[in-house]
C-alpha cells in the first residue's frame, strides 16, 4: 500500500476496496485499487465524495448515502441500480463527466 497526498485529500493506493469497486472514499481518504490509481475520471469522482463528506459531515453523509440506497432497494431496484440512483453518486458522476468533457486528453 502507498499513501500519498492528492490535491486536498489522501490517496491510499492498494488499500481496502469493496469487491466490485475501483475505489471507496471515507472522509478525506480515497482508497483505490492499484490498477485504477491513474484513472483521472475516477479520481475526480472520488474527489467529489471528499467534498461531500466535508460539506455534509460524517453523520449526514452516511445517513444520506445509506438512506438513499436502502430507499431504492426497498423500491425493488437491484444493488447496482440502487447504487447508481444515490444522489451523492449521481453528483459524483456528474463531476466526473464534466471533467471528461473539459479535458478528454487527461483520460488517456
Amino acid at each position: 500500500m502507498r499513501l500519498r497526498r492528492h490535491e486536498d485529500h489522501w490517496l491510499l493506493v492498494g488499500g481496502p476496496v469493496p469487491p466490485g469497486s475501483a475505489a471507496i472514499t471515507i472522509g478525506s481518504v480515497v482508497s483505490v485499487r492499484r490498477r485504477y490509481a491513474d484513472d483521472a475520471r475516477l479520481l475526480v469522482h472520488e474527489a467529489e465524495h471528499v467534498r461531500q463528506w466535508r460539506e455534509l459531515g460524517k453523520v449526514r453523509f452516511v445517513r444520506e448515502y445509506l438512506g438513499a440506497y436502502v430507499h431504492w432497494r426497498r423500491e425493488g431496484f437491484g444493488h447496482l441500480a440502487a447504487y447508481r440512483l444515490i444522489p451523492l453518486e449521481v453528483a459524483a458522476e456528474e463531476a466526473a463527466a464534466r471533467f471528461a468533457a473539459q479535458d478528454p486528453g487527461a483520460l488517456s
